[in-house]
Order: C-alpha cells, then sequence, then structure tokens
C-alpha cells in the first residue's frame, strides 16, 4: 500500500527509567525521509524500550521524538495514521480469518475498494502466506503467525514502519524475503526503524545502523 508522506524522524536524547534503574541509556540518531535504520545492541540494551517510544507507544524519561518535528503520541491519530509498527504479537479476533483481519484494516484506514482484492494478494504471496487467508490466526505455527503480523503491519498505509525482530522464528530463506519486502518498502519511499539481531537482516533491509549499550555497561552513552 503506498505511504502518505515520507517523514524524518528524529530521536533527540531519549532515556527511559524505571524508578532509579535506567533501562534505556540516552539516545540520539536521525532517520532522514526514506531511509531505513536498524538497531541493534545485546539482551537489556532497551531495543524494544526505544522501538516504543519510537512509536509513540512509551513516554520517555527524558528527550523526545519528534516526527517532521511534531511530538510522536499513540494517543493522537496523527501520530497512529503515520506510523505503522509491530511490536509483539498483532492484537487479532480469534473470529476472524487472515483475509478478515485485513478487510478490516483497509475499512479502518480508508483504502480503496476497486483495488483491494489486488492488494490483499500482493501482502499475502508477496509474504508466500496466501494459502493462509482462510485460516483463523489461532490455526497458525508461531512462524506463520509471525508472517501474517507482519502482513497486517505492511498492509496498512504508513509514513513509518516501526518493527520489533521481524526476523524472529523464521527461517534463512524466509528471513531474506522478509528483509526484501521490508527494503522495497523503504525504496518506495517509507521511512522504517527495526530492531534486529540478524547482521544480514540489518545488511539487506536497512541504509544504517546503531548499537545500544545495556545499563550496566558503564558507558556513558545509549548508542554507538
Amino acid at each position: 500500500m503506498p505511504t502518505l508522506e515520507c517523514p524524518r524522524l528524529e530521536v533527540d536524547e531519549v532515556t527511559v527509567s524505571v524508578g532509579r534503574q535506567q533501562i534505556l541509556l540516552p539516545v540520539s540518531v536521525v532517520v532522514e525521509s526514506g531511509t531505513a535504520l536498524a538497531v541493534r545492541g545485546e539482551n537489556g540494551s532497551g531495543k524494544t524500550t526505544l522501538l516504543r517510544c519510537v512509536a509513540g507507544m512509551q513516554r520517555p524519561s527524558a528527550g523526545r521524538v519528534l516526527l517532521d518535528g511534531q511530538v510522536v503520541d499513540e494517543r493522537a491519530r496523527a501520530t497512529r495514521r503515520r506510523i505503522s509498527a509491530l511490536l509483539g504479537a498483532s492484537a487479532t479476533y480469534s473470529d476472524l480469518t487472515v483475509y478478515e483481519h485485513l478487510l478490516l484494516i483497509d475499512a479502518s484506514w480508508g483504502g480503496q475498494k476497486e483495488t483491494l482484492e489486488e492488494r490483499i494478494d500482493n501482502v499475502l504471496d508477496g509474504l508466500r502466506i496466501g494459502g493462509y487467508a482462510d485460516r483463523f490466526p489461532h490455526e497458525l505455527s508461531s512462524g506463520q503467525r509471525h508472517l501474517v503480523d507482519i502482513g497486517l503491519v505492511l498492509f496498512r498505509p504508513a509514513d513509518l514502519l516501526v518493527l520489533d525482530e521481524p526476523e524472529q522464528r523464521l527461517d534463512a530463506d524466509r528471513r531474506a524475503l522478509v528483509a526484501r519486502l521490508l527494503r522495497e518498502r523503504v525504496d518506495a519511499g517509507t521511512t522504517m526503524v527495526i530492531a534486529t539481531h540478524d547482521p544480514g537482516v540489518a545488511a539487506a533491509a536497512c541504509d544504517d545502523e546503531i548499537t545500544l549499550l545495556a545499563s550496566d555497561s558503564g558507558a556513558d552513552r545509549g548508542a554507538s
């Protein structure tokens, strides 16, 4: 699905603390319009926390996240319309098939009816999950469900994609496939931030990367 407008993302000295524990050391990075950033780092370095801040789902303890100069906040419809995020499993309904979930997304975000079937086929066939269209999400394996979750994120219009470990539970071939599809989306004009442990995915899908440091590393900065 085409994007709305290619945005510039700015993360300005963002940090997150819980009580006295700093779970995300200060991070500053700019993701220019139509480029992709990979966020790397060990478990516990705050990758998911940073992505939640980028998506507007978590308020930083300090610093700010700006999308074209505006603070991101998932409570604002403007933020929700511009950002499509995969941070954990997507929320689904037990009595809706994969195909019906796509219909719901399209109705929610104003897709064009005349191209609906083609767009659904494109996202499902692109991920090689066309055969799952009439299944309920709970009927799928964890890997199949993860591909469906990626499809739900890619299907809706968005200026900024935010994905946490899109490669998880996938074999090498499917990882390469997902990386290629994400890169195609960026090349079509979407800005993207992903957290990944896979250097191959980072290299194939992204233009740049940062590495977060765990809060117990003794470092003064959160990203290198």
